[in-house]
């Protein structure tokens, strides 16, 4: 592919050094559609990142854009902080027939506000007020959020030391296959809460991802998922599954737990459930833990009307009947592991390993510096991938669900000439 330089002067002069992913995609993005997006001269890029998992339906989905476009041009309400709306009220019942009661699931709705961080630290809030404890258990590896109530559950160095200040009353924990089945599930968790000398205060809750996303795509057992939830049980622990990046079909079934059989205390949700990219999220809980004061968490752009229409119309579009995505998402699965069963094979001795779970999948590299290399080669060629795990090692694949059989052969067929062409 030709590119022309972009003037990239104003984001290099004015935007803060924070800035990011625009460093690996140094380009103007000036439209999408699908799964592909174009910069400013019209080179076109197909997106294996989906907004970091934020659009499973696609850019610019037809379907949501029509709903979005139709609400705004009768005025609905834009913004209603927890006011009662009508486009509320349609997210609620559509996701109620649509989701929570074809599951059994009892759970009350938050809109703790639009972002992922604030519904972990609305679940951290909410399990610390209902068990009268401060420390909460996560996971090695673990990735929550970069408020500091979700930094203090998450594993990431970097992220940690950006807080600036000590990140208390939470515990690590081994997640699952961290010792390489060396050591039997939880034996370590176990003996501290047996242990009166063991320095851990009885936690509140544990909070756990069933597929770490950021922290290297490491996917959980359902044995050692149905596992901790009976040791949540037994311990008097809430669960707490944060489904922000692996809900709403990414794995196949709606929620990422379903496969393992368990029914967390509180579930967070945030990224697709929107469905078009625009902020909202959730935080779910069992009804007996909804102890909240009104206003005790709160947020001025929680009621993001125009969400609310998008997120109803997601739902009612690829979840009244929804096997159907399942099915599509798991096939699409199959397809991206035989390719990297074939790029494996091609390159034995640097592949360590591929994993993933319906539409989300990583390629760790023994040489960790690889993976950023496949990246930068692969945006080369027209192809949209980002990296993950505490060092970068892994190459992550998170295509919308949507995707076609064609669309999917052809990023995975770039992906193998990345690899193969940095070597």
């Amino acid at each position: 592919m030709s590119i022309t330089q972009p003037d990239l002067s104003v984001f290099e002069t004015l935007e803060s050094e924070v800035r990011s992913y625009c460093r690996g995609w140094p380009t103007v993005f000036d439209r999408a559609q699908g799964s592909r997006m174009y910069d400013e001269d019209g080179h076109a890029y197909l997106d294996f990142f989906a907004g970091a998992g934020s659009l499973n339906y696609g850019h610019n989905n037809p379907v949501l854009k029509r709903a979005l476009i139709d609400y705004l041009e009768r005025d609905g309400v834009t913004h209603g902080l927890d006011m009662s709306t009508t486009a509320k009220r349609a997210f609620l019942e559509a996701f109620q027939n649509l989701v929570l009661r074809p599951r059994d699931l009892p759970y009350k709705v938050m809109f703790p506000g639009p972002t992922g961080t604030n519904a972990v630290e609305s679940a951290l809030k909410l399990a610390r007020k209902v068990k009268g404890r401060e420390a909460i258990v996560s996971f090695t590896n673990a990735f929550h959020g970069m408020s500091l109530g979700a930094l203090a559950v998450t594993g990431n160095a970097f992220k940690r030391a950006g807080a600036g200040i000590p990140l208390v009353h939470g515990t690590p924990m081994p997640f699952d296959n961290y010792f390489d089945g060396q050591v039997p599930d939880f034996l370590w968790f176990e003996r501290l809460l047996e242990d009166q000398g063991s320095g851990l205060n009885q936690p509140a809750a544990v909070i756990v991802e069933t597929v770490q996303g950021e922290g290297g795509i490491n996917v959980a057992r359902p044995e050692w998922l149905r596992a901790l939830a009976d040791l949540c049980a037994r311990r008097d622990m809430l669960l707490i599954v944060d489904d922000i990046q692996m809900g709403c079909g990414r794995t196949g079934a709606f929620f990422s737990f379903e496969e393992a059989g368990i029914v967390p205390d509180i579930v967070t949700v945030s990224k697709s459930i929107s469905g078009y990219g625009l902020p909202m999220s959730l935080c779910l809980f069992k009804p007996e833990l909804d102890i909240w004061e009104p206003g005790e968490h709160n947020g001025t752009f929680r009621g993001n009307n125009p969400a609310f229409v998008t997120a109803t119309a997601a739902l009612e579009a690829y979840w009244a009947d929804g096997s159907v995505m399942e099915k599509q998402t798991r096939a699409r699965g199959e397809q991206i592991e035989q390719a990297l069963i074939s790029i494996t094979e091609e390159n034995l001795a640097d592949v360590k390993e591929y994993r993933g779970r319906g539409l989300v999948w990583g390629m760790e590299f023994t040489d960790k510096e690889r993976a950023g290399r496949i990246a930068q080669r692969a945006f080369e060629l027209g192809l949209l991938i980002e990296t993950s795990g505490p060092e970068g090692e892994v190459v992550k694949l998170l295509p919308a669900l949507t995707i076609t059989p064609d669309e999917l052969d052809e990023g995975l067929r770039t992906l193998a000439r990345a690899v193969r062409e940095t070597a």
